[in-house]
């Protein structure tokens, strides 16, 4: 009999998120590696796909109490979740998926592993109470080190709650049978809170490199009313427009940039945008091109119409989370302009690699200045840019490529088997 992997994310297809795309193709590697696979999720309320969507039609079970769908071929499971702006009801629908996920868990057949990506903490408990009952193994996925964030982000300000958070923390992590974190950063953090420290393991995120790559941009036709290429050079964001950013660098930059061959595009959604909004009609920066989020079968040509892609990081919370863009970027052949402190995850990932442009002040005008000499003389030579993005993709191809990072969740899905 097949072994069954249960795959518990609150995020998954037809959702497109990172991480809903990091297990969309974690499930399918499972199943082409001979695995029965499952996935337990929430009914797509982030960033729904509509295209998506129409081929992962959600069939309606137990008058609307769940749904159903399938994903190239594997049973998907989904619990209503929706973003309500009521606090209260945002704790309902988070209780409500929690309560719900666990019984569907419970009466699934035959379930050998279960792994679960944070966030949230409380998805480990969860996976680990039905693991319990199924006499399965758990492996935790890190990619968000909490309560730290909420820590660092100052949204967590009652004392009780923290030490609720931390004692879960230590559970999941100690309960587990494996957790996987992304990084040697991530790793150094979290291994002091280990009982055993040799079920804690490094195996990063990855990059659809049949996706994401210069051949498969250039087949790729983009909207030129929109995205017209004037030979000025295009500096790019994509992604979640949240609090894990500093936009404030960008805002300072544009102003100070305004009359030079050079733009800035902003794609995508999050908490953020409309005061970034504001921000660039107060300034009057046109400079500025802020859009919604793109189709992701169009984003290889989309990331490649841009010279360089920028990431400035929130110097109160770039020690807690990584970028999975990252590598899409560099699978792209496209560098990388960062801001981030000293000894980041994201500094560290890319400080010997020689395909990023890297700025670690911590003074704000010093961080300014040094990011505006980088940009005047890329206007000038845009050359260099093609040379680091050459050798990011030959660094994801070696190390970062699905195909890589999927066979090492199977080796230690094998090896807890074999246990």
């Amino acid at each position: 009999m097949k072994k069954k992997i249960l795959i518990h994310s609150i995020v998954f297809s037809p959702d497109g998120v990172s991480t809903a795309y990091l297990y969309n193709d974690i499930a399918i590697g499972f199943k082409e590696a001979g695995f029965d696979v499952v996935v337990l999720t929430t009914t797509p309320h982030y960033n729904l796909i509509e295209s998506e969507l129409i081929k992962q039609q959600l069939q309606k079970k137990r008058f609307g109490l769940f749904y159903t769908s399938q994903f190239h071929g594997i049973e998907v499971f989904h619990v209503p979740q929706k973003k309500f702006k009521s606090f209260g009801m945002r704790a309902l629908g988070f209780f409500y998926w929690h309560f719900l996920s666990f019984f569907i868990g419970v009466f699934l057949k035959n379930i050998s592993i279960i792994i679960s990506p944070s966030p949230p903490l409380t998805i480990g408990f969860i996976s680990w109470l039905i693991a319990k009952i199924k006499k399965a193994k758990v492996i935790y996925n890190v990619q968000e080190i909490y309560p730290d964030l909420l820590i660092n982000q100052g949204s967590l300000k009652s004392n009780f709650l923290l030490s609720i958070l931390k004692r879960l923390e230590l559970f999941v992590y100690n309960h587990s049978n494996a957790v996987v974190t992304i990084d040697e950063v991530f790793y150094k953090t979290i291994v002091g809170r280990f009982e055993n420290k040799s079920k804690l393991y490094i195996i990063p995120n990855f990059v659809d490199t049949a996706l994401y790559n210069s051949q498969v941009a250039e087949s790729i036709t983009i909207d030129k009313s929109i995205f017209n290429d004037n030979g000025e050079l295009k500096l790019m964001y994509a992604g979640n427009i949240g609090h894990a950013q500093d936009w404030k660098p960008l805002i300072s930059i544009a102003k100070q940039l305004l009359d030079k061959p050079i733009s800035f595009w902003v794609i995508g959604e999050g908490v953020v945008k409309a005061q970034l909004e504001i921000d660039i009609k107060e300034n009057s920066l046109t400079n500025i091109h802020l859009l919604p989020y793109q189709p992701r079968e169009n984003m290889s040509a989309v990331n490649a119409f841009a010279d360089l892609h920028f990431i400035f990081m929130n110097p109160e919370l770039d020690g807690q989370g990584f970028p999975s863009k990252v590598y899409n970027i560099m699978a792209c052949e496209k560098p990388l302009l960062v801001l981030s402190r000293e000894s980041t995850p994201i500094i560290n990932f890319l400080s010997d690699k020689n395909c990023s442009y890297l700025v670690t002040s911590v003074d704000f005008n010093e961080k300014i200045s040094n990011v505006i000499l980088i940009l005047e003389k890329l206007i000038t030579d845009k050359m260099e840019c093609n040379n680091k993005g050459e050798k990011g993709r030959l660094i994801i191809e070696l190390y970062y490529s699905k195909e890589v990072v999927v066979r090492k969740y199977i080796s230690l899905v094998n090896q807890l088997l074999s246990e």
